[in-house]
């Protein structure tokens, strides 16, 4: 006698309200004139997209991209180019980051470019190859290996003009 499992097959009854297309404005529906492409609002501070790496959770060999927040509270080992990360006290991060804002409250093992501002939080601990614009380490937080103040120095672009004329 088969025994049918109480999950499967079942649906909720609540229902999901669907998602409509954007409307026209009715002046230029009843114009006839072409639509035009309506400007998206801006979002508020802290809206975006946001992953959060929660507790016990191990996140090993991605890049990640256009993610406007990472949260770690478990463990991530990636490269990524994003906007803003929070490491948690529990959360650790190894790889390579570029980054505009980083709070860090756990640990950050690797590379490290932070473009405005790195705040190490009395139990944060960065080591690595770490550049940044502005710091801020509270009493208790640690930053080792090799700091720099700013962004690396690029190597000066070679204009083929001037490269041309030398050569002449």
């Amino acid at each position: 006698m088969a025994v049918q499992n109480p999950f499967f097959g079942k649906r909720e009854t609540e229902a999901f309200p669907l998602r409509q297309p954007p409307v026209a404005p009715p002046a230029a529906a009843a114009a006839g004139a072409p639509s035009a492409v309506q400007p998206k609002p801006v979002a508020p501070e802290g809206a975006g997209s946001k992953l959060t790496v929660g507790p016990n959770i191990k996140l090993k060999g991605v890049e990640i991209t256009d993610c406007d927040t990472l949260v770690v509270e478990g463990t991530v080992e990636a490269t990524m180019d994003s906007r803003v990360i929070q490491i948690a006290e529990q959360g650790a991060f190894r790889g390579s980051a570029e980054i505009d804002i980083a709070e860090i409250r756990g640990a950050f093992d690797g590379t490290l470019t932070v473009r405005q501002k790195l705040v190490i939080f009395n139990t944060g601990k960065v080591s690595g190859k770490i550049r940044y614009g502005k710091l801020v380490i509270e009493e208790g937080g640690q930053l080792s290996g090799e700091i720099g103040v700013g962004m690396a120095p690029q190597a000066p672009a070679v204009r083929p003009a001037a490269t041309a004329q030398q050569a002449a």
